[in-house]
């Protein structure tokens, strides 16, 4: 009688799929193209560590302290460990992030819980988020809800519908129901999967556009006391410390989260620049550039430098209505162009940009325009925005400073700021 096929060595709901490997967390089994490979207890401990955080900073202590509680082992223990497992998969599968620890690089393609076909179209739409263009974001945001509604408890799915709700949002022309779609959806994340990192990050930008930096601030350092050390929370941290005016914290923050993690990338270089450190801002800006190197430009007194970079942005880069507004509104100003600079400001509309409005509030005051800088910042502090630091340093505003109107602006952003530390204060503890 012919032998039936082993079921378990076929792909099921119950697998990670890496490569050619299927790892089965429930039956403690690997296969390689659906013949299993024996791994001894620690080195399996291991390896689903590494896969359930693919792609993050899994660091040596953590590992340590995971696969040996309460067992002091040498740091060969370890190094044994990783060598077994490169043997197995290939050594280009577990990267060595110097004195750190380790990153499992090969992808993902599924993992316990969610049907090959789903995780599959939940791994197109990420690449599309990637791309980071209207039209790929909408596919994205289509196929996303694909995934969540062939699994609702796909908790990863919903944190990235939320952040593709919340990109699509900024492009709106007219009403718009992502924000709260995105809102809806990262809650959902959340419930789901309270401990879900990505959620978390792509919550903590949402709350940044609805006006609750104070409450992230809270959420996340709340966070790192439950959680411990981890990278993502501290490079949220970075944000939302710098909308509530905390900029020494927020470099703090970044410090912490670098340390933890050389590789994350954090939003670091906009705290510089509200410090006025522009060579750090320089230094620091990476990635997809729009207007920030640029203004750093014209603070430094290059302006020709800022003039060649804007020009180029915008005339070469597919730009939402309000960043095309501020970089040429930027633009103006560098050319001397005043009169044609406030009435591109003055015409601008936007909703739920506290960090862009404080950026305008401080083109206005470039210009001497006070009543407009002090309007906008204000709507900066209402939507949950500060930097009194900024008002009192930076030479942008030294043409407005001693208005009444400015003065009391000020000082409304400072005790917004002793407030938010006194919230702070609470979630620490008394210092002992």
């Amino acid at each position: 009688m012919p032998r039936k096929p082993k079921e378990n060595h076929r792909p099921s709901d119950g697998t990670y799929r890496f490569g050619a490997f299927d790892l089965y967390p429930s039956e403690r089994q690997l296969h390689r193209s659906h013949q299993p490979v024996a791994l001894p207890p620690k080195v399996f401990d291991a390896l689903l560590l590494f896969v359930r955080d693919a792609g993050r900073l899994v660091r040596r202590d953590d590992l340590i302290d995971t696969l040996w509680p309460d067992t002091h082992v040498s740091d060969a223990n370890l190094t044994n460990l990783i060598v077994t497992l490169r043997k197995v998969l290939g050594h280009d599968a577990i990267q060595t992030v110097s004195k750190f620890g380790y990153r499992f690089t090969l992808p993902v393609l599924g993992e316990p819980g969610v049907r090959q076909t789903t995780y599959a179209t939940f791994l197109r739409a990420k690449e599309l988020v990637t791309h980071r263009s209207l039209e790929s974001m909408a596919e994205a945001r289509d196929l996303l809800a694909l995934c969540v509604a062939e699994d609702p408890q796909f908790a990863a799915a919903w944190a990235w519908l939320g952040r593709a709700h919340r990109f699509l949002d900024k492009f709106r022309v007219g009403p718009s129901i992502e924000l709260q779609l995105a809102q809806a959806a990262l809650r959902r994340a959340l419930a789901i999967d309270p401990h879900l990192a990505c959620a978390h990050q792509f919550y903590t930008q949402l709350q940044m556009d609805i006006g609750e930096s104070r409450a992230a601030a809270v959420r996340l350092l709340e966070r790192t006391r439950a959680r411990g050390d981890d990278p993502e929370t501290f490079a949220g941290l970075v944000q939302a410390f710098r909308f509530c005016g905390l900029l020494d914290e927020s470099v703090a923050a970044h410090d912490r989260a670098t340390a933890l993690d050389p590789t994350i990338v954090t939003s670091v270089t906009h705290t510089h620049f509200l410090r006025c450190e522009y060579e750090a801002t320089l230094d620091t800006y990476g990635g997809a550039r729009y207007y920030l190197d640029a203004a750093a430009w014209a603070a430094l007194g290059d302006r020709k430098r800022a003039v060649e970079v804007l020009r180029e942005r915008l005339s070469s880069q597919p730009l939402s209505p309000l960043m095309a507004g501020l970089m040429g509104s930027l633009l103006a100003i560098a050319e001397g162009r005043r009169d044609e600079a406030l009435r591109m400001m003055r015409a601008q509309t936007f909703e739920r940009e506290p960090e862009v409005a404080f950026y305008l509030a401080r083109h206005f005051a470039i210009l001497g325009a006070a009543p407009d800088a002090v309007r906008l910042l204000e709507r900066a502090r209402a939507e949950g925005f500060t930097s009194s630091s900024t008002l009192v340093r930076d030479e942008a505003f030294a043409r407005v400073r001693r208005t009444e109107a400015f003065r009391r602006e000020r000082e409304r952003a400072r005790g917004v700021e002793r407030a938010v530390k006194r919230d702070l204060d609470r979630v620490r503890g008394p210092a002992r």
